[in-house]
């Protein structure tokens, strides 16, 4: 790119419009999405964004589809500062399945929910050195962009409301209702180093059903990914379990992806009083990532005469997804009442392909199927609300309900070849290489009930002042009860001026999956050059115990915010909100636990071709401190209209505790560390710690203009080598798009990251020899300039 275009690239992204709404008054002739009507964080029926307590952000179907990306999770981390989402490369399932980290804080401390109802986790458990290590959150991939009506972002905490989970914050999605239009998209694009080739074909359709206002809604799409290679050759000093100098051996990026997915929501009124709703969505996502290469000459991992040259396994990821939620709603005088029944399903099957079990010798399969996770979750809910006249400003509303839910976990063992140590003994690698088959001591079917109580009221005491107050009790058969509590308010002191804030406790319960997971996993360790073959541990098995765990126990939090909302001009907003989040007792994975000692510790106790282990804790408290910042700006220009939006992230998170070292790990010559620099540094430093978004639209006759920017922060990596400790610098992204309108369709042309920037590059004792030259923390990836093409019809 020519130094005018840079500059003219530059001066389009800063003059430019965003896409998220901010909270702040608006003057009832100028209609924007602060009069949206939101659903999340509030139980009254007519709240907007501008009157919420809390910050709230509106992500529009427009937003979503503003960039070349077809990935919800991507998509939202570019419409808003505070959501970070790295693309994680060799982490096994977490390269396919990849976690969203909202302030800071742990992907599993995010609440997801469809049109207001609880949605299931993944049934990964993200146990690989990537952000959101030993989390299991909830696949944001799964849910298919063409079905959403808009996102809404409530970042505050809300346990009192919505119960466990809700620590960091609520996204709820809501999806595409009432109307006959419908739309049909087709997107393709690649990546400018000539890879990463995506298509897409999404659409969606309203019918009518009748004329009592009963509606069906379908929306599906489809697409194919190719992967990206970011990798180099080996650099380092040749040996024979590394690949000949010189050599590209590695596939270092985006995963291959195919995947469809289709989404139904529906309404039909019964009666004047009374409707049926339901809404539900089934995707299926064919995932391969890839593992460490597999030099010739290694004696303890290869069959040179299956592959004379060595072999890079493949790991292949299938991942069925469904849900269903079916009720009834209406009012009973003048109550308001909401009975339903949500069913969530993810399976998660395993598959190692291009590889070898060593221990079996020449005779070893080269495909495995390695097993299945899985996790099902139904939920019943009964919710009454209504209003009274308390001689107020306005009526205030009572809120209150319960919930019955059941979760269920299930690990299925793979095939006995891709786990089992064949006729060869030890140090031949036994199991499929890159990713051994779990065991059939691993599988287990495990659940757990809980029922929850809750209430809230909200009211406005005066004309300027409004507030709110909250609070659930929750009881789970696995560990016992939970009561969570909120109080908000927002004072108006001016029409341009408004102060909000919070305080509230919240929890997040241990899931089954970190209570339950074993397995063992080839890893690698930064600077260190044979691999590891981990076992994770149960924490409240055996051997866990032995090594100094204790069960699991809920994390708790208490939640402060305190925020500013200006109109200083007509059709200027500004908000600002400053946050505190304390979690104690935070649940994480502990340090991979290695060494002579250990594997003598294990070999004692049966266990045999391991070399270390690992289990969940409560060892830590943490504190994020930090401020959102978002401002917009509107106003008519040359024929059409242009908006200009803003919005800024300052996040810090720090470890306040870490639990005394036990007994277990400083006796008998283990001499270990629970929590070691890495994994500290990974919770402190390991995402950015501040981020900048400015972008926004202009439209004007036949053509619409987008443009944006985002500035992400530094980070840091801290390896338990702390010479090879690297700070990350901050880096700025431009992103482009123009659409030109013709009657019904639209065709547009754009480009993500068009200045082709990447992170700073890993210094030698990062990068593995050299063949990984960026880190997959990165929070925008490391792929370079994408270029992508659409087309659209509506009617």
């Amino acid at each position: 790119m020519t130094p005018s275009r840079l500059h003219l690239a530059i001066a389009l992204a800063l003059a430019a419009p965003v896409a998220f709404a901010q909270t702040a008054p608006t003057p009832k002739s100028d209609a924007t999405t602060l009069d949206q009507v939101i659903v999340t964080g509030t139980r009254v029926s007519d709240r907007t964004v501008a009157e919420s307590t809390s910050p709230i952000d509106i992500i529009t179907p427009e937003v979503l589809q503003s960039t070349g990306t077809t990935e919800l999770a991507t998509a939202l981390s570019r419409a808003l500062p505070s959501l970070n989402f790295p693309r994680p490369a060799l982490t096994d399932g977490t390269s396919a399945i990849r976690p969203a980290q909202l302030r800071g804080l742990a992907p599993d401390q995010v609440l997801v929910l469809v049109n207001g109802k609880r949605r299931h986790t993944t049934a990964l458990l993200n146990v690989n050195g990537s952000q959101g290590r030993g989390s299991s959150p909830v696949d944001l991939n799964a849910i298919p962009v063409s079905a959403i009506e808009r996102v809404e972002v409530l970042r505050d905490g809300a346990s009192a409301q919505y119960g466990s989970d809700a620590i960091a914050g609520v996204v709820n999605i809501v999806l595409k209702g009432a109307g006959s239009g419908g739309s049909i998209d087709a997107t393709y694009g690649q990546y400018s180093a000539g890879d990463g080739k995506q298509w897409q074909l999404a659409g969606d359709t309203g019918i009518a059903l009748g004329d009592t206002g009963g509606f069906l809604h379908i929306a599906a799409q489809v697409g194919d990914q190719d992967s990206t290679n970011r990798a180099r050759p080996f650099a380092g000093t040749p040996s024979p379990t590394q690949p000949a100098l010189g050599q590209k051996a590695f596939v270092y990026g985006d995963p291959e992806v195919e995947s469809w997915a289709l989404s139904l929501n529906t309404v039909v009124p019964l009666s004047d009083t009374m409707e049926l709703y339901a809404f539900g969505m089934a995707s299926e996502r064919d995932i391969t990532s890839f593992a460490f290469f597999r030099a010739p000459r290694n004696p303890n991992q290869n069959i040179p005469s299956i592959y004379p040259d060595g072999f890079l396994p493949r790991i292949n990821n299938i991942a069925d997804d469904r849900s269903l939620v079916a009720g009834l709603r209406g009012d009973a005088g003048d109550w308001k009442w909401d009975l339903s029944y949500n069913y969530g399903y993810n399976h998660l099957d395993f598959h190692t392909r291009n590889t070898l079990n060593a221990s079996l010798g020449p005779s070893s399969p080269t495909s495995f199927y390695d097993g299945a996770l899985e996790v099902t979750q139904n939920i019943v809910n009964f919710d009454l609300s209504r209003q009274f006249d308390w001689g107020l400003a306005y009526p205030v509303n009572l809120a209150f309900g319960g919930e019955y839910r059941e979760e269920k976990w299930n690990q299925s063992p793979g095939e006995p070849d891709s786990w089992r140590q064949g006729p060869l003994p030890p140090p031949i690698a036994s199991g499929a290489q890159g990713f051994p088959g779990f065991r059939a001591s691993d599988a287990g079917h495990y659940s757990r009930d809980s029922y929850a109580l809750y209430a809230d009221l909200e009211a406005s005491f005066t004309e300027r002042f409004s507030g709110g107050a909250a609070i659930r009790f929750e009881d789970y058969s696995d560990f016992g009860n939970q009561t969570s509590g909120k109080l908000s308010g927002r004072y108006e002191f001016t029409d341009a001026v408004a102060l909000r804030g919070t305080i509230s406790t919240g929890f997040r319960a241990p899931s089954l999956s970190q209570q339950n997971f074993q397995t063992t996993s080839t890893t690698f360790i930064a600077g260190i050059t044979d691999p590891f073959e981990i076992r994770t541990f149960p924490a409240a098995g055996e051997i866990a115990r032995a090594l100094g765990a204790e069960p699991l126990q809920p994390e708790e939090a208490t939640s402060y915010s305190l925020g500013l909302v200006l109109q200083p001009v007509d059709r200027l907003y500004i908000t600002a909100d400053a946050y505190q989040v304390d979690v104690d007792d935070r649940i994480v994975l502990s340090s991979n636990l290695t060494g002579d000692a250990v594997r003598r510790f294990l070999e004692a106790r049966g266990i045999f071709g391991v070399t270390g282990g690992r289990y969940f804790t409560n060892a830590i408290d943490t504190r994020t401190r930090g401020i959102d910042i978002v401002g917009s700006y509107r106003w008519d220009l040359a024929n059409g209209s242009f908006n200009l939006t803003g919005g800024y992230n300052y996040s810090k998170t720090e470890i306040t505790r870490v639990a005394a070292n036990p007994p277990e790990l400083e006796t008998g010559g283990l001499n270990l560390e629970r929590l070691d620099r890495a994994e500290r540094g990974r919770i402190e430093k390991g995402f950015p710690r501040d981020k900048f978004v400015l972008s926004g639209t202009w439209k004007v006759q036949d053509w619409t203009f987008l443009a944006g920017t985002t500035r992400y922060g530094s980070f840091q990596t801290t390896p338990n080598a702390s010479a090879n400790d690297q700070t990350y610098g901050a880096k700025w992204l431009v992103d482009l798009a123009a659409t030109y309108h013709l009657d019904r369709w639209s065709f547009t042309l754009g480009g993500d990251n068009v200045l082709n920037e990447y992170p700073d590059e890993n210094i030698f004792g990062n990068s593995t020899n050299g063949q990984f030259p960026y880190n997959s923390a990165s929070p925008f990836g490391f792929n370079g300039a994408y270029m992508y093409a659409k087309i659209g019809y509506r009617w």
